[in-house]
């Protein structure tokens, strides 16, 4: 029986060390590059109720991140990178419970949303010049180092779409009359 042999995935193919090396610079030029890219957008592509953005059944308004994933434990610990770009806006906390902050805050995580889930994607690229075992450990990588992010980021949008509707409740005496919110203060289409 004759025995086939394997190709491997990688085109680039360095030393162990060097291949270290070129995966934490990848790591950090991905991040920041990405990161900065999408605080460039007009931030009128960050639309809260879009496909990408709109709540989910199963995330319950939120509920599922502060109960099973216990988001609210660990959140702050995670690195927010806008503020480090011209430009950038903190989401580290809310600074102000106005309107027009938390709208802009809404597509601030938006925006965040967009940049992790872009360098979570980026992952396959380590195969490359990584061994395949390796690869598939960068896909580990990048989702250990994003979803957390991504989780952050959906909690706290729906967090400050309560927060909204409740101040444009308070402020005209009913409920936010677009489509935005459905009765149970979930996103609606």
């Amino acid at each position: 029986m004759e025995r086939k042999e394997t190709v491997p995935m990688r085109f680039i193919v360095l030393s162990p060390f060097w291949t270290i090396v070129l995966d934490f610079f990848a790591w950090f030029v991905i991040h920041m590059s990405i990161s900065y890219s999408v605080t460039q957008f007009n931030p009128g592509v960050f639309d809260s109720r879009g496909w990408l953005f709109r709540a989910r059944k199963w995330e319950k308004n939120g509920k599922i991140y502060e109960t099973l994933f216990k988001v609210k434990s660990w959140k702050d610990w995670l690195p927010d990178a806008a503020p480090w770009f011209k430009g950038g806006f903190s989401k580290r906390k809310l600074v102000s419970l106005d309107a027009d902050y938390l709208k802009r805050f809404i597509i601030e995580t938006c925006r965040g949303e967009v940049a992790h889930w872009i360098i979570f994607l980026c992952s396959p690229i380590f195969f490359f010049w990584n061994e395949a075992w390796v690869g598939g450990l960068m896909i580990g990588v990048g989702a250990f180092f994003n979803l957390p992010c991504l989780m952050a980021q959906r909690y706290n949008r729906f967090r400050c779409e309560t927060l909204l509707k409740k101040s444009q409740y308070r402020f005209t005496g009913r409920p936010h009359e677009g489509k935005r919110f459905s009765d149970k203060g979930e996103l609606s289409q």
